[in-house]
């Protein structure tokens, strides 16, 4: 059987984009692997890439990848709405398809290995963590760029690979493996950060809220109003409807209008059909055996989602 896994490298440019083409032009056109995106954001300053293939075949453009953003991305200089520690701030591994999560562990430590050479620190994470604490993104992201270079220096953030410094311009990255995750983002229509970060902590974690959740604010200079950004770490314990009406309900208090939300890279077939699902029972409509373009049409019609197609569907890209 022919391994798949997804690869979603996020890089910290969203604007100019002669220096995002520059940063993922080594992963265009190469065999193995197929480049299926990447979405940036100006508001975030922060490009997402999706890469769906044979992890082997993307070790070295992803080294490539990387020293490109070495070369364009000065971070001393870089302000978005998106937490970030590196120029290119995570690269995580995904089984898809005739893969084992220990063989993305696998991979994702070869790529630590050949990273730190370019005097990258580079931390293990999710499942290829080597500590409890380091399982979590944000528990590695926190102090950000700018506070790396004290946190490096503690006992308990000495970093799994390179050195113990903060590269001057890169950073620090952050590499490892994970299962699917969903990067969902809600619209509010109203200017006020605040109502946004309230309602995030209504709904994450680590605030008292859902499970499997991590969420936050964000202003979006571009569109004009704010988001409630959010990763569901796990859609099959609290799915994307449930979020979506548990963000509709908390904005009523402000009367504030959920005109549209929108999904980061691929999201599973099953985690927008069992939202869809969700809404097709309480309108008491009939589920039935739908085509991946149907699904496609009926999330973007009961969750509003903008800027989707049936490519940003992980089935949509594997053959039977």
């Amino acid at each position: 059987m022919k391994r798949l896994v997804q690869c979603v490298p996020n890089f910290s440019e969203g604007i100019n984009k002669k220096t995002i083409e520059a940063i993922v032009a080594p992963l265009k056109n190469k065999a193995g692997f197929t480049l299926i995106g990447y979405e940036a954001d100006p508001d975030y300053n922060r490009t997402v890439v999706t890469l769906l293939g044979d992890p082997e075949a993307m070790m070295e453009p992803l080294c490539l990848f990387i020293q490109k953003a070495i070369e364009k991305i000065d971070l001393r200089k870089h302000q978005g709405n998106h937490p970030r520690m590196g120029a290119v701030d995570v690269v995580p591994f995904i089984p898809i398809k005739g893969i084992k999560m220990e063989e993305c562990i696998t991979y994702a430590k070869q790529l630590a290995e050949k990273v730190s050479t370019f005097q990258i620190p580079v931390f293990l994470y999710g499942k290829a963590a080597t500590k409890p604490e380091r399982e979590s993104l944000p528990a590695i992201r926190q102090g950000e760029f700018e506070g790396m270079k004290e946190k490096l220096l503690q006992p308990e953030w000495i970093p799994d690979y390179g050195p113990r410094e903060r590269h001057e311009t890169f950073g620090v990255v952050a590499i490892g493996a994970r299962m699917p995750l969903i990067a969902f983002n809600i619209d509010l229509m109203s200017p006020d950060k605040e109502i946004a970060s309230t309602i995030a902590k209504t709904i994450r974690k680590s605030s008292g809220g859902f499970q499997y959740v991590q969420a936050g604010p964000a202003y979006l200079n571009q569109r004009g109003h704010i988001q409630v950004t959010m990763n569901i770490l796990d859609y099959t314990k609290n799915p994307i409807y449930r979020l979506l009406e548990m963000v509709k309900m908390e904005a009523k208090r402000y009367l504030i209008d959920v005109p549209s939300c929108e999904l980061i890279g691929l999201v599973p077939r099953k985690a927008l059909e069992e939202s869809v699902f969700y809404y097709l029972e309480r309108d008491q409509k009939n589920k039935s055996k739908f085509s991946i373009a149907e699904i496609a049409e009926l999330a973007v019609f009961y969750l509003g989602l903008r800027d989707f197609n049936p490519g940003k569907i992980i089935e949509s890209h594997l053959k039977e």
